[in-house]
C-alpha cells in the first residue's frame, strides 16, 4: 500500500511539471494573443540602428563577429491602415531612401534616381538581413495557420514552439515559421524561417520587449528593443536591430504618400 502511494504520489508530480499539449484552437488563439500584444491600432515611429555583422575571418578573434556597417533610420506606422514607412537617415550616402508599404505593395525610393522600384516580400533593407516585416505590424494569426509542437526550455525560459504554415494566395517572405513563445510573457523568444522545402533561410533572436501604454489602444503594447537576425544562407551573417526612441503618439494625417517620402529626401 505504501509502495502504491509513492508511486501514484510520483506520477502526479510528473504530471504537474508538465505542461499539457495546446489544441488547435488554444495554439490558433495563442498566436493571435501575439499579434494582439504588438497591435497598437493607431500610429507608431521610431528610430532603427540596423547593424550588419559578419563571422571574424581570424579564428582566434575574441569576438566571433565583426561590425562591417551601421545604418540609422526612422520607422513609422499606421497600423489601422496597415502602412509603413522606413526613411533612412545616416550614413549619408543612404540618407533620403525610403520604403513606403501601402495597400499591400512595398516600394524603394532612390532619391539619386528620384524613381521609385516595386519591391518583393523577401526584399531585405537597405541590403541588410532585415526585410519589411521585421518592422512591420505582426499579421500572423491571419497569414499563417498553426500547429503546437510541445513545451520546451530555451535557455532558462518554458516555451511553446509551434509551427506556422502559410496560407494559400498569401505572398510572404518565409512560408514555414517555428516559433519559441515564453510561456510566462507570451512573447517570442526565437524564431526560424524555412522554405517549404524545410531548409532554414533565416533565424532570429529577441533579448528584450518593452512594454508600452498605447492611448489610442487603451492597453499596453509590447516593442522588441533588439533583434538579432541570422542569415543561414550566407554564412551565418548576422544584423543587428535596435529600436530606440519609440513613441505611439499619432502622425501626421497625410505622411503614407510618395510625396511626403520625397520631400523628406530633398
Amino acid at each position: 500500500m505504501k509502495l502504491n502511494r509513492v508511486v501514484l504520489l510520483s506520477l502526479a508530480l510528473l504530471s504537474a511539471g508538465k505542461a499539457l499539449a495546446l489544441n488547435e484552437e488554444e495554439t490558433k488563439k495563442l498566436v493571435g494573443v501575439i499579434d494582439e500584444k504588438q497591435r497598437n491600432t493607431g500610429d507608431y515611429n521610431s528610430t532603427v540602428i540596423i547593424e550588419e555583422w559578419e563571422k571574424a575571418k581570424d579564428p582566434k578573434a575574441k569576438e566571433p563577429y565583426e561590425l562591417k556597417k551601421a545604418f540609422e533610420a526612422r520607422t513609422y506606422r499606421r497600423d489601422a491602415d496597415d502602412q509603413l514607412i522606413i526613411l533612412f537617415s545616416k550614413p549619408k550616402a543612404e540618407a533620403g531612401k525610403g520604403y513606403l508599404r501601402k495597400e499591400k505593395t512595398l516600394l524603394l525610393y532612390e532619391p539619386a534616381l528620384g524613381k521609385w522600384e516595386r519591391q518583393t516580400e523577401r526584399a531585405s533593407i537597405g541590403g541588410t538581413g532585415s526585410r519589411r516585416d521585421d518592422f512591420d505590424e505582426s499579421r500572423l494569426s491571419e497569414e499563417y495557420t498553426a500547429k503546437w509542437i510541445g513545451d520546451e526550455k530555451l535557455g532558462k525560459f518554458n516555451v511553446n514552439r509551434i509551427k506556422l504554415t502559410g496560407k494559400a494566395g498569401i505572398d510572404l517572405a518565409a512560408p514555414v515559421l517555428e516559433l519559441w513563445i515564453d510561456s510566462a510573457s507570451q512573447n517570442i523568444l526565437k524564431r526560424e524561417e524555412a522554405a517549404l522545402s524545410g531548409k532554414l533561410m533565416r533565424r532570429m533572436l529577441y533579448p528584450s520587449w518593452e512594454k508600452m501604454f498605447s492611448k489610442s489602444k487603451g492597453s499596453d503594447v509590447y516593442v522588441p528593443k533588439e533583434m538579432y537576425v541570422y542569415d543561414l544562407l550566407e554564412g551565418e551573417k548576422l544584423t543587428k536591430i535596435r529600436l530606440q526612441n519609440v513613441n505611439l503618439d499619432p502622425l501626421e494625417k497625410n505622411m503614407f504618400t510618395k510625396a511626403w517620402i520625397e520631400t523628406q529626401s530633398r
